[in-house]
């Protein structure tokens, strides 16, 4: 049987927690859990735990909410904690102080094949481009972003009705059992790292903020229905309509095209009791499930069902 390693892992959303599970369960040792500090969220602003902290205590792993990662009396009782490797998952960017540390190295799970979509959103990329193929990375983390040795990789299919949000769950999975290879590996020193091939222009996968989600009709039918699934179910593709003398977002998740010729203007749409449709550069988009500002997600049906005038609504 593979040599056990001691283990610190650092991370967060649900992604992480999925990994630390598949380590808690596997014959390595947790032997501390770092997270991010509880978020206030909802109505209430109540703090809420990350799914990663939820997981720890539950399972009486040792855990750590530091506010920063270079406070000494943190560092130390990490450094006494005596751990063979540090894993990261979705976690934030460590300092070398502290991922240094471990005696095997500290290596990050990152959502793409590297070196392609380095960055915060590697998994929402590979659907906005339309890939046909993504998968997971294990490297060594160093001083700058996703750019360290690599350890092992897995590959999987990007399907047509994927969105960001299947295929998320399958990076989840799969990237989980890498983390069990790559610590089998390591622990038999079976595991040759490999720098990170020299692209010259590899893709990129940026942080998304608000002004990144609007809709652009002037573009191809196919590339705003790859952005559309690619931004479901978050943060969510949108564009804006005019409801009598209102402004408000449209929230679309999910939708389907064709490429057609026609006469009409990028951003016109029609909209009635029984279709809804927005003409692009070269074709028509048709959404299938969408959240009015103010209102809950529907399916198209059942929102075209509740809209009493549609002479309100304009482009």
């Amino acid at each position: 049987m593979t040599k056990s390693l001691n283990v610190v892992f650092f991370g967060t959303p649900d992604f992480a927690k999925a990994s630390l599970e598949a380590i808690f369960k596997s014959h390595h040792k947790v032997v501390g859990v770092v997270t991010a500090a509880d978020k206030a969220s909802g109505r209430g602003m109540k703090l809420t735990p990350s799914p990663v902290k939820v997981f720890a205590e539950k399972n009486g792993l040792h855990l750590f909410q530091p506010e920063k990662l270079r406070n000494p009396e943190f560092l130390e009782a990490i450094q006494n904690l005596n751990a063979d490797v540090f894993v990261v998952v979705a976690f934030r960017m460590m300092p070398q102080v502290l991922f240094s540390i471990p005696r095997l190295g500290t290596f990050n799970l990152h959502a793409s094949l590297l070196p392609d979509y380095r960055g915060a959103a590697p998994i929402n990329y590979a659907v906005i481009n339309g890939e046909t193929k993504t998968g997971v990375t294990t490297f060594f983390i160093n001083e700058k972003i996703d750019e360290g040795s690599i350890l092992l990789q897995a590959e999987t299919e990007v399907l047509p009705e994927d969105n960001a949000g299947t295929l998320h769950d399958k990076l989840m999975n799969i990237g989980s059992e890498l983390i069990i290879k790559t610590l089998d590996g390591l622990a038999d020193n079976s595991i040759e790292e490999t720098p990170q091939p020299d692209k010259e222009n590899p893709k990129t996968a940026y942080k998304i903020f608000k002004e990144n989600l609007k809709i652009d009709w002037n573009q191809s039918v196919e590339t705003i229905h790859n952005f559309v699934r690619g931004m479901s179910p978050y943060p969510t593709a949108f564009t804006i309509l005019k409801v009598g003398d209102e402004e408000k977002s449209l929230k679309i998740f999910k939708g389907k095209f064709e490429v057609e010729s026609h006469s009409r203007e990028a951003g016109d749409f029609d909209i009635s009791k029984t279709e809804f449709k927005f003409y692009t550069k070269d074709g028509i988009y048709y959404p299938e499930d969408v959240q009015i500002q103010g209102k809950k997600r529907l399916p198209v049906k059942d929102f075209l069902n509740g809209i009493q005038n549609f002479e309100d609504y304009k482009k």
